[in-house]
């Protein structure tokens, strides 16, 4: 008798353990599909990420042209951002500082450097003291036949908002986009700069200014 009572709970005592190892089985295994599940990340970093410029790696590039010259330089950006979405270029803004344009084609300390930028300012081109900024929103990109991206939105300068359309390559690398666009032309009559255009003066001769002129950027941007 004493033998099958000692049967009897030693077979108990063997159930119970068994039942104790499977629940602590099942609760070791959920913590390490816990664990795995925390450790996943999403293949694309920089997905539903808004890219901010990095100013000082920004080269915004212009070039004016006459009948038989041009002069270029530069202008800085005050600030840009890329939003994307899902992966997918969404969104692209730029403000454009109008005061920090620069002559680049003459030395910076020859007077005629100054003379020009002083009018490139003024009311005759640009109004840099009644419009400081003009900027650049974008509307909706499209790629072409030839595998070319092509952003299309609102520039503003001298308060008059146009839509343009040029191509751009975008390139990402360690949540870093750059982007950037080779010249492409802006008519600058269409922003009411009329000063010796063709279009609105009959004297001028070979004294003209071509009314487009070049505009082409490399911009790099860091996810916030």
């Amino acid at each position: 008798m004493k033998n099958f009572l000692f049967i009897t709970v030693l077979v108990s005592l063997f159930f119970i353990s068994c039942k104790s190892d499977k629940k602590n089985n099942e609760q070791l295994l959920k913590q390490e599909t816990k664990k795995t599940e925390l450790k996943q990340e999403p293949v694309f970093a920089s997905q539903d990420a808004t890219h901010i410029a990095v100013l000082k790696n920004t080269q915004v590039l212009w070039e004016g042209f006459k009948l038989t010259s041009s002069h270029n330089g530069s202008i800085a950006l005050k600030k840009a951002y890329v939003d994307y979405k899902e992966g997918t270029l969404k969104n692209v803004y730029f403000e454009i500082d109008m005061n920090s344009i620069k002559n680049l084609d003459m030395p910076a300390d020859d007077p005629y450097n100054k003379k020009l930028v002083d009018h490139l300012k003024s009311p005759d081109f640009f109004d840099t003291a009644q419009f400081p900024t003009a900027s650049f929103k974008s509307t909706q990109q499209s790629n072409s036949k030839e595998g070319q991206v092509f952003l299309m939105g609102d520039l503003t300068i001298k308060g008059i908002t146009k839509s343009v359309s040029f191509p751009i390559s975008l390139k990402e690398e360690n949540n870093i986009v750059y982007l950037k666009a080779k010249a492409f032309n802006i008519d600058r009559t269409d922003f009411g700069i009329k000063y010796k255009s063709k279009k609105f003066f009959d004297n001028l001769k070979d004294k003209f200014i071509k009314d487009e002129f070049e505009i082409a950027f490399d911009i790099k941007l860091d996810s916030k």
